[in-house]
């Protein structure tokens, strides 16, 4: 029996761990907190769970991949080059969900040697995105066809029925990742112009989307889309576009929560402060009321649906932040904890929309990409599903052969995507594809 070390127990691991379970690897799950790791791995058959701190056990990192066939780090993504480098001196191969940076890149030379694939990049954004998209776009080329345009969006939301705060979110994944993902630069291509946004101006520059039988979003550029353009192999087109989608109501929100200072990852002092407190020196508030001074420095109205956005998350009232926060955001993220968790039996949902206008010799096409995704009511959520599936898939693969690579890469490829793509399917997580002639 092959063995599968997985690195971390956090939100997204159950899945993969029961779909490698359920297909006849064993699973080992070590974890900082073990506790999480043995509720894990409740009624998965040939799984055992380690504690672990991968900050701390060099050695038991050592033991754990020299024993397994392959190594999947679900752990923050500062720790995958570490793990990445045992793989390699071990000669197993390894997978992650996460970007892959640049001291990841230079391990690339490393892995061949050792005949190992490094497999990045294997969640759903990113992941399926990329995926599915290549599939399109490989058979574009091999039509003779150009992509002039292609935009891709997708989004971890609450679905319809679940729908029911003043921000139209609630937390599938890190609080703090989704707060830190709104200070980010991003750039991409738009009609053959290359567009540059700061972070702070991040959320001023988003824009209403419809989704074909889901009704009307907000997308905003995420990220770099311009290296993209040489990754995906359309050096044709004028268009370049990666962004996430939110409901309606989110950027204004988070437009003016980043003004007002709430993003600050600055260390600071704290202790004994009320969310009163906090905002009022943040807007240098004489005024006795609070919602006024917000509104001035907001420079909106005391009546705009803002305020009663961030009256409604707790930010006016004279309630302590908790001990042993030390900084702005940190402080923001515990409200987001306490607000905007899902009930029991609420389920999630993953939006993914890709369009592509395509040039043929005699004729043009819009083409879309569609993923609709539900989480199960009391059961997997959807951003767990899309996340770690691919990534259990791939394993799988890897395993028996099928996918065959060596060094770091990303699913692009006809032969890591195609069969993670059809596998993916049998689970019901399929794109939509719909064809469109101009």
């Amino acid at each position: 029996m092959k063995k599968v070390l997985c690195l971390g127990a956090g939100l997204v691991a159950r899945p993969f761990i029961q779909y490698l379970s359920d297909n006849g690897f064993y699973v080992i799950v070590a974890s900082r907190t073990i506790s999480k790791a043995e509720h894990l791995i409740e009624n998965c058959e040939n799984t055992e769970a380690v504690a672990f701190n991968i900050a701390k056990d060099d050695k038991l990192l050592e033991e754990l991949t020299n024993k397994v066939d392959l190594v999947c780090s679900l752990l923050p993504y500062t720790y995958h080059v570490k793990a990445a480098k045992v793989a390699i001196r071990h000669k197993k191969h390894f997978c992650t969900t996460s970007y892959i940076s640049n001291e990841m890149k230079s391990l690339d030379n490393d892995a061949k040697k050792a005949g190992i694939l490094l497999l990045n990049e294997c969640g759903v954004d990113p992941g399926i995105d990329h995926m599915s998209a290549m599939k399109i776009i490989d058979e574009v080329h091999k039509d003779n066809g150009k992509i002039m345009s292609f935009t891709s969006f997708t989004g971890g939301l609450p679905a319809p029925d679940a729908n029911d705060n003043p921000y139209g979110y609630k937390l599938s994944w890190s609080p703090r990742g989704v707060l830190l993902a709104g200070r980010n630069d991003a750039q991409f291509l738009q009609d053959g112009k290359e567009i540059k946004i700061p972070g702070p101006s991040l959320f001023e520059n988003c824009e209403l989307m419809e989704i074909p039988g889901m009704g009307v979003y907000e997308g905003y550029p995420n990220r770099d889309s311009l290296s993209y353009i040489e990754i995906y192999n359309i050096q044709e087109t004028k268009t370049m576009l990666r962004g996430t989608l939110r409901n309606v109501g989110w950027c204004e929100t988070l437009d003016k929560i980043a003004d007002l200072g709430l993003l600050n990852i600055e260390e600071r002092f704290l202790e004994g402060m009320t969310y009163a407190d906090l905002v009022r020196e943040l807007t240098s508030n004489k005024d006795t009321n609070i919602k006024i001074a917000v509104a001035k420095t907001c420079n909106i109205e005391p009546e705009n649906q803002i305020i009663n956005r961030l009256e409604w998350l707790g930010l006016f009232e004279e309630k302590k932040i908790s001990s042993g926060t030390n900084t702005i955001l940190d402080a923001l993220c515990n409200l987001f904890e306490e607000k905007l968790q899902y009930a029991p039996g609420e389920r999630d949902m993953i939006v993914m929309h890709h369009e592509f206008l395509v040039e043929y010799p005699d004729k043009k096409q819009k083409i879309t990409s569609t993923l609709i995704d539900y989480g199960i009511p009391n059961g997997d959520s959807s951003m767990s599903r899309t996340v770690a599936l691919p990534v259990a898939i791939a394993s799988k693969m890897i395993l028996d052969g099928k996918i065959t690579p060596t060094g770091v890469h990303r699913p692009i490829i006809s032969e890591i995507y195609e069969p993670i793509l059809k596998e993916l399917e049998t689970l019901n997580i399929k794109m939509e594809e719909k064809i469109i002639d101009l």
